[in-house]
């Protein structure tokens, strides 16, 4: 066990309540996070625990309330500053602890986003580096959102012409039945998610035109068939829900000056029981190809509510036990 004196200045009173939280949610979200303990007078800290915890303990605190200084402190912020701090690599071999440090930003007009942690960080290098890349874990892992970061950002410095998102249109288990309106209308809810991160990133208005001029493309997967996309960042996400035909059938329309992001979650899959996920084959057939980067996500990567990665670790730990059980 190890101890640390912190003391926080300047010790200004405000500041100090936005930086513990409401009777103390911060410190005591801080403990629990790092299993230490978190003892305070005024703006004089105590922070016991095993000494690396104490250590990132320290240096996390100094953050936080540096932040405070022009911000008001949420539960959110403090679980993203622990993701981003890469808190569960305290232990970890050096090597993986350095990369951490080897920050990528990607520019939108927007502003400034940056993987949080060394899966992310190592996410968004293999985006910079290879032509096809596949992103695949749990929801809230940011496959996704930084994918269509690193095309903002091409299209932005002038890399590539044109971005294409392109989704299966699968149903999550639900029947929606008959839509109404032309095909673009049919297919919006399922490309849903793909538009949100567009207008966050860019701004309506600006999405708006440039899918008017062609510039940004949103399509149905079927609709990829017999094209070849040069110059182009191609996203497939929810590849999960794509066939064996289907996956094949996109990973072939890549051209030159393409860069193409595979995302999707092997554990939900929404397609007939008799048809096997396009994502889990191409992981098996192409995974000794060079030139194609792989980056796998859990549930430590999660960078939405704390609840979101409880619930995924809850999800794996009981697929291992019920995996198991036909073996005993």
């Amino acid at each position: 066990m190890s101890s640390q004196e912190l003391t926080l200045l300047p010790a200004d009173n405000g500041r100090l309540s936005n930086f513990c939280g409401q009777f103390d949610a911060h410190l005591r979200q801080i403990e629990k996070r790092l299993r230490i303990e978190i003892a305070n007078r005024g703006n004089s800290f105590k922070v016991s625990g095993e000494e690396e915890a104490v250590t990132a303990a320290c240096a996390l605190m100094r953050n936080l309330f540096a932040v405070t200084e022009h911000e008001l402190l949420t539960p959110e912020q403090v679980h993203l500053a622990m993701q981003e701090a890469s808190i569960e690599a305290i232990g970890a071999p050096l090597a993986e602890q350095a990369a951490v440090t080897d920050t990528v930003f990607i520019k939108t007009k927007r502003g400034v986003v940056r993987g949080r942690g060394p899966n992310q960080q190592s996410y968004l290098k293999k985006i910079r580096d290879y032509d096809i890349n596949f992103g695949v874990g749990p929801a809230g892992t940011g496959k996704t959102y930084l994918a269509v970061a690193c095309a903002v950002n091409a299209l932005q410095s002038e890399k590539v012409r044109r971005i294409i998102l392109v989704r299966p249109a699968v149903e999550a288990g639900e029947k929606l039945g008959f839509l109404p309106g032309d095909m673009a209308q049919k297919v919006d809810p399922y490309l849903r998610p793909l538009y949100d991160a567009l207008y966050e990133m860019l701004g309506f208005e600006r999405v708006e035109k440039l899918i008017e001029k062609d510039v940004i493309e949103v399509a149905p997967l079927a609709f990829m068939r017999g094209r070849t996309l040069n110059d182009s960042f191609i996203i497939l996400d929810e590849a999960q829900n794509t066939t064996t035909e289907q996956i094949k059938m996109f990973l072939t329309r890549v051209g030159f000056g393409s860069t193409a992001v595979i995302t999707g979650d092997v554990t939900q899959i929404d397609l007939p029981s008799e048809k096997m996920s396009g994502l889990r084959h191409v992981l098996e057939v192409l995974k000794d190809v060079d030139g194609i980067s792989f980056t796998f996500f859990d549930a430590k990567d999660v960078v939405r509510h704390p609840l979101v990665q409880r619930i995924v670790l809850a999800y794996e730990a009981y697929e291992r036990k019920t995996q198991k059980k036909p073996d005993e």
